[in-house]
């Protein structure tokens, strides 16, 4: 790699068990918010109302009706409770969507977020968002959303029921592997990237949350400053047009692209295989899904075999041109086919 360019993404990080009972308090205090819109789901309200009980006087308005991949109404109704609370900042306390409402709030508002990540979703550390309107979803970037400070807390992962703590994993993980291929890939984003994946496969074979909340922050990290590719292009459409569920979605399709890529991109497999400790990167995540007892297969979260064609009819224009295999000629359409089928090779 002769030529990129590097983005610095300035975030104040604060990583450690009980960090977010010991020094919450404290960094709100520390970005000088006075009206603090709050975003958690209702599912979590009792451990959110633990949280905020030392500054509960700068919480000026609650939000709890989050829903996956941000449907545009949930962005208005957010946006909507900020304005009417004179909100000066954002403070979520969640997952992936809990972020992403925080996100589609300081788009339009123009405050800071203050990101308390209770999954692994990654979101927290990128400046990307994205909302989901007539079942098409789309995203952008602008460095408003990118949560200005982010309180890891293991001890609030370490309870997440195993299924999805995996799923989260693995999605995290996505965000690692794609950033080996992505269009702005570069030397430092690579070495972030295979030290957080490597970081998530402990995590995962051990079900240690430290790992797994250190993976998920490098492999976001990684991800934030090289965009897209066609994983998470072909996973947009999956859960903003189909409405699949986001973690286990990208647990399943995650082989199926490295599969697929890795013939065109033998420093992305080679990284991948390093960091999972493996010789061959596809057998390796493979069989790591499988002893985490993800599904091989799409059709198993509910995706029509009528419905392949269409996926990807809508993915392909959204692929980045120098993915490192081609998408054209039906190609796309035979990864799709074997990651609903859950085949070892697309075809």
């Amino acid at each position: 790699m002769r030529e990129f360019t590097y983005d610095a993404l300035p975030a104040r990080v604060v990583f450690g068990p009980g960090a977010a009972r010991t020094r919450l308090a404290g960094e709100v205090e520390r970005l000088g918010a006075e009206r603090v819109l709050l975003v958690a789901s209702k599912r979590s309200a009792e451990t959110v109302d633990a949280l905020v009980e030392p500054f509960r006087g700068r919480v000026a308005a609650v939000f709890d009706a989050v829903r996956e991949h941000v449907p545009v109404e949930t962005a208005r109704a957010a946006r909507a409770a900020a304005e009417s609370a004179g909100a000066d900042a954002v403070l979520c306390i969640g997952g992936g969507s809990t972020v992403g409402a925080a996100k589609a709030v300081a788009l339009t508002a123009r405050i800071p977020v203050l990101a308390v990540p209770t999954t692994y979703s990654g979101s927290e550390v990128t400046p990307i968002w994205g909302l989901t309107e007539d079942g098409r979803k789309t995203t952008g970037v602008d460095p408003v959303v990118l949560p200005r400070v982010v309180v890891y807390d293991p001890e609030l992962t370490a309870s997440l029921p195993p299924e999805l703590a995996r799923a989260s994993g693995l999605n995290a993980m996505a965000h690692g592997i794609e950033a080996f291929w992505a269009p702005g890939r570069n030397p430092v984003s690579g070495v972030i990237a295979e030290e957080g994946v490597a970081a998530l496969a402990a995590g995962l074979r051990t079900d240690d949350p430290v790992d797994l909340l250190r993976g998920a922050w490098l492999c976001g990290a990684a991800f934030a400053v090289t965009g897209s590719g066609l994983h998470h292009k072909l996973c947009h459409v999956l859960g903003g047009t189909f409405d699949l569920p986001h973690a286990r979605t990208h647990a399943v399709v995650l082989p199926h692209v490295l599969a697929f890529n890795a013939p065109g991109a033998p420093e992305a497999a080679a990284r991948t295989a390093r960091a999972l400790g493996v010789t061959d990167p596809v057998r390796g995540l493979r069989a790591l899904a499988d002893e985490l007892g993800v599904p091989r297969g799409l059709r198993a979260l509910g995706l029509a075999e009528d419905d392949v064609d269409e996926v990807a009819r809508l993915a392909e224009p959204a692929v980045p041109p120098d993915n490192p295999v081609p998408v054209g000629d039906g190609a796309l359409r035979r990864l799709v086919r074997a990651a609903w089928a859950g085949g070892d090779q697309p075809g």
